[in-house]
């Protein structure tokens, strides 16, 4: 058993790998001065090389760099929105910074689609009982939707977390580890994966990487409602790369990995 969370941990740790280096650039840069590149461009460039890095090393394929594109400019684009409507900050400078928002915070949309596209991968992760194409995708417009239009219209958020049972209640993941497979329901790897996230959003916000209101003043933690803010987020990432990769095994021919509702 100690062996399993050890080996569990080490390849959670590989798949996190793009967070990681992200989170130790936000700290290097919040304590040490790099003369002449202003702080959200430096962090910018260290996501850059460890893009290339882990395309050169083949720890990312290039498909999987498609897929983290894709999350980059949705992650830019409610960013922008976000930043425009007041609901966070970036406070310090950057050449890289378009409508207050520096470039490096696509990147941190990207880690979560990095992470979800490598824990496919290494856990040989099989999906068992996937809604159909239309349901999970309309689930997945309308969350990221709500996330602009609730600011002007009614916030159905809670609305569409009751949709998740009729949709994902039957579905589930299997994964291996080592020479053993486990399964999970959907909606408790979404909310596990959104509770960590809140996590390092407290790590990234104690570090200056940006400020909500209530920060401006003095550091607080981060409010646990937003949990729900990364869980729905969750939500979009998985239900894009799932669709992907089961358009992608029935173009290719290959054995499936996403098994439809029966």
């Amino acid at each position: 058993m100690i062996r399993q969370l050890i080996r569990f941990g080490w390849m959670q740790a590989l798949n996190c790998m793009f967070a990681v280096i992200i989170f130790a650039a936000m700290a290097l840069t919040r304590y040490v001065d790099i003369p002449y590149i202003p702080r959200y461009d430096a962090i910018l460039i260290v996501c850059l090389l460890m893009q290339v890095l882990l395309i050169w090393t083949k720890l990312e394929t290039v498909d999987e760099l498609k897929v983290i594109i894709v999350f980059h400019l949705l992650g830019l684009a409610l960013e922008t929105y976000k930043v425009h409507m007041g609901s966070w900050s970036y406070p310090d400078e950057g050449y890289t910074k378009l409508a207050g928002v520096p470039l490096y915070s696509g990147f941190m949309y990207a880690s979560v689609a990095s992470y979800i596209c490598q824990a496919y991968r290494r856990f040989q992760i099989e999906v068992f009982g996937w809604p159909p194409a239309v349901l999970s995708t309309l689930l997945s417009a309308a969350i990221y939707l709500n996330f602009f239009t609730h600011h002007w219209l009614y916030d159905v958020r809670y609305w569409l977390m009751l949709a998740l049972v009729p949709v994902f209640g039957r579905s589930s993941f299997r994964f291996t580890v080592g020479e053993r497979t486990y399964s999970m329901p959907v909606i408790v790897s979404y909310l596990l994966i959104g509770f960590f996230i809140w996590i390092a959003e407290n790590i990234s916000t104690f570090l200056g990487a940006w400020k909500y209101p209530n920060q401006e003043a003095a550091w607080h933690v981060v409010h646990w409602g937003k949990i729900g803010s990364w869980f729905l987020l969750v939500i979009i990432s998985v239900i894009i790369v799932t669709e992907l990769k089961r358009l992608k095994g029935r173009l290719d021919g290959g054995r499936p990995t996403v098994h439809l509702r029966s």
